[in-house]
């Protein structure tokens, strides 16, 4: 099952939880996989996990060939086993996947009232037009299709652009780049935490960035790395996206202290908590924008309908 989609940050959370319960309890690793319940989309993956162990296939190997866990968490997982019980990682994992998950939730959550608003106005602004007479149900109904075509197609043109060009959309596409280079350093700090040596989780790393031009130019500086060019916070410097960053001098602090995990963990943290401010604001006043064109919308089609303009009779 190599190259599937990796599951949902839920569904993850749920999963990692479990795992570090069981594994705190002292169950031996077939016993947990049977007492392990995940969502539908998880369950075909968790029946091929549970096989994979029958035949006995270790854990990280099971996980990631059955589509669970990532190649990251798989290595993660691995490293864990062999410094002792992989307790601890399931538990990082856990929260990791949680906050993420959260995260979402709370956007989508607050986007759900005003995209039930929009929905409700398709139908209203038409309708004075409809009352007045000037507009019949055919009439009525076709506009409220055609705005429900326009602004889905607007969306789909939003979501488009979004995931082909996600660093040119306005505001957004910094925040992405953020979001990459956070992911990068907090994999590398995992696993730098976990016991990986840092020439086996530079690939791994890098392999959770998501666009290509920053996955490019950060191979070009593991491989900087791996020939022993430069040091790992040196080979940083090259990577265009992080001129000016505040992560260079975490770096060069962590490997000339012997803290580099820490210091990476420390930077994720911060671009963490500076990325959800970003989304918490999205999530505020997005809807007031969205809140705003409604009544503005609405404002001017019943104005525009003719619906209050004095009328004279025909037969004057």
């Amino acid at each position: 099952m190599g190259g599937v989609k990796p599951l949902s940050h839920r569904i993850r959370a749920q999963l990692f939880l479990q795992l570090s319960q069981l594994e705190a309890a002292g169950l031996a690793y077939e016993k947990a996989l049977a007492t392990i319940a995940l969502p539908s989309p998880a369950a075909p993956r968790l029946k091929a996990m549970r096989a994979l162990a029958v035949r006995g296939v270790d854990v990280p190997k099971a996980g990631e060939q059955s589509g669970l866990f990532t190649k990251l968490e798989a290595r993660l997982i691995r490293a864990a086993f062999h410094a002792g019980s992989p307790a601890p990682v399931y538990a990082r994992l856990a929260e990791y996947h949680s906050q993420r998950a959260m995260q979402w939730t709370a956007i989508k959550s607050r986007l759900m009232l005003p995209a039930f608003v929009l929905a409700i106005a398709l139908f209203i602004q038409p309708l004075p037009a409809l009352v007045a007479g000037t507009l019949g149900i055919a009439g009525y109904l076709g506009q409220v299709i055609v705005w429900a075509l326009s602004i889905a197609a607007v969306v789909a043109a939003l979501a488009w652009l979004g995931k082909a060009f996600p660093k040119r959309v306005p505001l957004y596409g910094r925040i992405f780049v953020r979001s990459n280079l956070r992911d990068f350093f907090e994999s590398v700090a995992l696993m730098h935490e976990a016991g990986v040596p840092l020439l086996e989780s530079l690939p791994a790393a890098i392999d959770t960035v998501s666009d290509a031009d920053i996955r490019r130019e950060l191979t070009h500086a593991r491989s900087r790395v791996e020939k022993q060019q430069a040091t790992f916070a040196t080979a940083l410097e090259g990577v265009s996206y992080l001129r000016g960053s505040p992560v260079l001098a975490f770096a060069h602090t962590g490997e000339e202290s012997g803290t580099l995990a820490e210091m990476l963990e420390r930077y994720a943290e911060m671009e963490t908590e500076a990325i959800g401010r970003f989304h918490e604001a999205v999530a505020t006043w997005l809807p007031r924008v969205v809140y705003a064109l409604v009544a503005i919308k609405i404002v001017v089609g019943i104005f525009s309908s003719g619906a209050f303009a004095p009328r004279v009779p025909k037969d004057l």
